[in-house]
This record gives C-alpha cells, sequence and structure tokens, in this order.
C-alpha cells in the first residue's frame, strides 16, 4: 500500500481510514514516528571525544565511522551494530554477537599488549564509508526516502549508513583481529580524558 498515492486519514477502532473513505480493518497497529536509526541512540548518549568535541558536532553532517564500530577522535569507543555495520540489514542477534566478540577480543589484545588506546585512521574511514556507500548505491535502497537513509528525521543528512554484505563483512572483522588491529592507529601512552 503506497500512503502518498493515498494517504492514511484516521485511526479507529476496526483499523486504518485511508485513500478516499476506504478502511483497512487490522487486528493491531504499530505507530512509531521519529525513530531516529543508526544515529540516535549514540547521539543521544552525548559522547565526547578528543579535544572535547560531541560526536553530535562530528557527525552533523553524516555518520563517519570505520566497520561500524569505531569512529576518528574517539579513542576506545567502541559500537555495536553502529552506522556502517551491517546492522538492520542483518540478524541482528548475529551482527551483536560479532561485535561483542570482536570488541572483546581487542580489549583482551589491548591489555596483553599494553595498548592503551586504538581508534581508526581517518583514510580508512573515509574509505569504508565509500565502499558503504557504494554498495548501496548499487541496489534499489539507494533511491528510497525511508528510516534507513535518515529521510524520517527532519534535518538529518541523507546517507545509506549499513553495510550490505553479511558474510563479507564478518570475514574482514575477522582479518583485522588476527592481524593484530594493524589498520588502527595503536597508543601505547595513556589517553587524556
Amino acid at each position: 500500500m503506497d500512503i502518498r498515492e493515498e494517504p492514511i486519514h484516521g485511526i479507529e477502532a476496526k483499523g486504518l481510514r485511508y485513500g478516499k473513505d476506504k478502511l483497512l480493518e487490522v487486528d493491531a497497529i504499530v505507530f512509531a514516528t521519529g525513530f531516529d536509526a543508526m544515529t540516535g541512540a549514540l547521539l543521544n548518549m552525548n559522547i565526547v571525544g578528543r579535544g572535547g568535541r560531541p560526536l553530535r558536532d562530528v557527525w552533523e553532517h553524516g555518520a563517519r565511522t570505520y566497520l561500524g564500530l569505531t569512529t576518528v577522535g574517539f579513542p576506545n569507543l567502541f559500537m555495536v551494530t553502529g552506522p556502517g555495520s551491517p546492522s538492520v540489514l542483518s540478524n541482528m542477534v548475529m551482527s551483536i554477537e560479532d561485535h561483542v566478540d570482536w570488541t572483546s577480543d581487542c580489549v583482551a589484545f589491548m591489555e596483553r599488549e599494553g595498548v592503551a588506546s586504538i581508534e581508526p585512521t581517518e583514510h580508512l574511514q573515509q574509505a569504508w564509508m565509500e565502499e558503504v556507500g557504494a554498495i548501496a548505491n548499487a541496489t534499489l535502497y539507494a533511491g528510497c526516502d525511508s528510516w534507513y537513509q535518515g529521510s524520517n528525521i527532519p534535518g538529518k543528512p541523507r546517507s545509506f549508513a549499513a553495510y550490505i554484505g553479511f558474510a563479507d563483512y564478518r570475514k574482514k572483522i575477522q582479518k583485522i583481529a588476527r592481524d593484530g588491529y594493524a589498520t588502527f592507529k595503536l597508543g601505547r601512552n595513556a589517553v587524556p580524558a
């Protein structure tokens, strides 16, 4: 049902009134507006990074991550199913488990190797977000006005923030871990608060 062609006019006891006085009878209605997918929960935490820069300011023109796990300027910030990960396009339980396992293995590596901080490089973060966008642009997702694009939030920068390719993604993050997180900047000194 395309509500642009036949908009919903109201909710009644038996269902939705739409179009030119049509009634769609339903048993239940899930009525949700304003859901800020991919970034809302992270931005609502008021996370502050290096130099006192809030994540909200850094992502003012769109979320930028490396692998959907980390972001430049926020050492030791690990995201679970963050922007740039398969997240909502995968089995979420599997994505969450992959991220929790990867993060806990990374923290264990850091403790074992005496690494005080980890964060991505700007170059790799940029390349990752370009890959996320290029894959999305090859699909029908790119042309949709939906919460996938942030279109339901007035003023939110439009971008497709989910990585399409779960199996490929899992292999990539596992290889990075096996290679000792060499694609990251690893700091051996304490990170200033």
